[in-house]
Formats: C-alpha cells, structure tokens, sequence
C-alpha cells in the first residue's frame, strides 16, 4: 500500500488547521505557505473535505477554513480512507464477504486479512490530537540552552 501525495497532504493540511484552529479561519494561502504544498493542489483536496463534512469554510475578506470537529475526532484512517479510498492491501482483504472465487481454498487470505486489520486499527487509533501532542512533545524533548 502506498499513500498517495493527496492523502498525505490532506492530513498535513487538516493538521495545520488543528495547529492554528485558535485562529478561527485560516486562508488557504496560509495553510499552503506554511506546508511547502501548492494553493492549486490543496483546492483540488478542499472539494472531498468539504463533502465529509470535515471543514467549515467562510467566504470573504476573513474567510478561510477551519475544521469542524476537535482534533481528538479525526483519525489518520478516516482522513486517508476520504483521499485514497479502501486501504486494505489487496482488493479482497477488505470484502465482507470475500468475493473470490478462490476465497475457500486460498492459503495467503489470511495473511492479507490480518495485515488489513492492523493497518486499520493503527490508523484509526491515531488521531489529529496525537500527532500534534506527538509532535510538541518531540519539540520539548529537543530543547537545548
């Protein structure tokens, strides 16, 4: 499984808004500066945010975007299953029930299954919240005087 570059930024993006969520909107513009990402890329991403209900935007002179939730409400796995789609590493790991006609007697299901599993509770047991307390934490670690 590889996650493509809009997944990655979309969760870069969603974490920037969490970082600055005290700041009420944030253009985009801003968001895009501080990411190194292009303004263009991240408005083809906006699109599927705003559908999932994960942003509030705002129109104008103070517009921009926040998130709509608290940071502690959104998991990594929910963000990447928006901008990649089914995360499972092989198309028959993620059906319920498998649909292969091989399914009975498939020796390598299991394996699949079970690397599906743990991609999704790893995924969806962190959250916007723990990257951010993480990532202050590393911060805090690394002072020197």
């Amino acid at each position: 499984m590889k996650i493509s570059t809009k997944g990655r930024y979309a969760l870069r993006m969603l974490l920037d808004l969490a970082e600055h969520r005290n700041e009420g909107y944030i253009a985009l513009k801003d968001v895009a500066k501080r990411q190194g990402i292009s303004k263009k890329y991240l408005e083809q991403i906006i699109p599927i945010l705003n559908r999932s209900d994960l942003l509030k935007s705002n129109r104008g002179y103070q517009g921009g975007y926040m998130l709509a939730k608290d940071p502690d409400r959104y998991t990594v796995g929910d963000i990447l299953r928006l901008t990649e789609g089914d995360l499972a590493p092989v198309a028959c790991a993620g059906q319920d029930p498998v649909d292969c006609a091989r399914s009975a007697d498939c020796p390598t299901l299991p394996v699949w299954q079970g690397l599906y599993r743990v991609i999704t509770e790893y995924l969806d047991g962190i959250t916007l919240q723990d990257i951010l307390d993480s990532h202050q934490k590393r911060g805090a670690d690394s002072y020197m005087i």
